[in-house]
């Protein structure tokens, strides 16, 4: 028998998407042939430790209750990296999604699975991510920025800078992920509020102007065997309760949204959408995968808003569903990701 492919599933973290991270892992690691790959489960704890996550450790979303990593065997970190054969770094956000491990992984010299470190970093961090799509004409909305020294030393003009917009605003962290810390606003006197609350997730802000239009995501995958880049048919994110956008409680907890797949839109307009997916995915220089997320206007036009360099994969995220509907489904998905890392060559690239 040949042996296997040894892979080492990251998951948990310091960022506030732990949770999510712990939940995209037990649906990952359900989904990897046993008869061809060799699974060590690593997990790192809320404080940073890394350990050898136990078997039978809840990994799912179970009565609203939110999983964790919180404890297992210590591990070698670098002895452990340094004897599989790729590593699949499901981690949501800081420390994870923003090229730091994905630094880590390449001073070590072993493959893994998704973006390099630049293309990591600069899809963490919403900022760099808009400048470098402006920069290539790709179509993004009016925002502004707001650093940690600014709100301390330039409140008033960020303020103001901010009014500019109209209203409403959506104040963001500008390096987080999965809804965390984001507020829409209506009006002046709950702007503060919404900014001191995300900047509990991040120092750094990124505030911008309300889009009017439905909200559409589509999955990227890296092109097989030097192929084109791919993307999925797109999703149409469906509101059914009283929120007022896809926030965190929408996507995981209450089931007050559904996906609809692929997105009412006409058929010219989904096509436009896949192709501008694919190039924001090849600007920012991304492999692997991907989910570009877009607001589509009542006029047709697109708007892009954000990409997450490694989405969801969770059983009801939007990542593997699109993909399915196009015709790869989930396990297929992981497999494909996984021999596309194999075959990624060390080093720069």
């Amino acid at each position: 028998m040949p042996e296997k492919i040894r892979v080492a599933v990251v998951f948990g973290g310091l960022s506030s998407e732990h949770a999510i991270s712990c939940v995209t892992a037990g649906s990952v690691m359900a989904a990897i042939d046993p008869e061809r790959y060799e699974v060590l489960p690593v997990g790192i704890t809320r404080d940073g430790r890394w350990v050898h996550a136990p078997e039978g450790q809840r990994l799912a979303i179970e009565d609203g209750t939110l999983p964790e990593v919180t404890d297992g065997r210590p591990l070698d970190l670098q002895r452990t990296l340094a004897e599989v054969d790729v590593v699949l770094p499901l981690l949501h956000g800081p420390y994870g999604e923003d090229g730091t491990i994905q630094g880590l992984l390449e001073l070590i010299g072993v493959r893994y699975v998704g973006a390099g470190v630049m293309a990591s970093a600069a899809g963490m961090d919403k900022a760099f991510m808009k400048l470098i799509w402006q920069a290539q004409g790709l179509p993004v909305g009016p925002y502004v920025i707001v650093t940690d020294r600014e709100w301390r030393l330039e409140r008033e003009r960020k303020l103001d800078e901010i009014k500019q917009l109209g209203w409403p605003v959506f104040v963001k962290p500008a390096r987080a992920g999965s809804s965390m810390g984001i507020s829409r606003v209506t009006r002046e006197e709950d702007l503060i509020p919404a900014i001191e609350a995300a900047r509990e997730h991040d120092p750094k802000l990124i505030i911008e102007a309300g889009v009017e239009g439905v909200e559409v995501e589509c999955g990227v995958l890296q092109g097989g065997d030097d192929g084109p880049t791919e993307a999925s048919l797109p999703a149409e994110i469906v509101m059914l309760g009283q929120h007022d956008f896809y926030d965190f409680e929408t996507k995981y907890l209450d089931g007050t949204s559904r996906l609809e797949i692929p997105a009412n839109l006409p058929p010219e307009v989904i096509e436009e959408l896949r192709a501008t997916a694919v190039r924001a995915f090849d600007t920012l220089g991304c492999e692997g995968l991907a989910r570009v997320d877009f607001f589509v206007t009542p006029g047709r036009e697109l708007v892009l808003n954000e990409i997450n360099t490694m989405p969801g994969f969770t059983p009801t995220s939007a990542f593997p569903q699109m993909w399915a509907a196009t015709g790869v489904e989930y396990g297929e998905l992981v497999d494909r990701l996984i021999q596309t890392a194999l075959r990624r060559p060390l080093g720069l690239r």
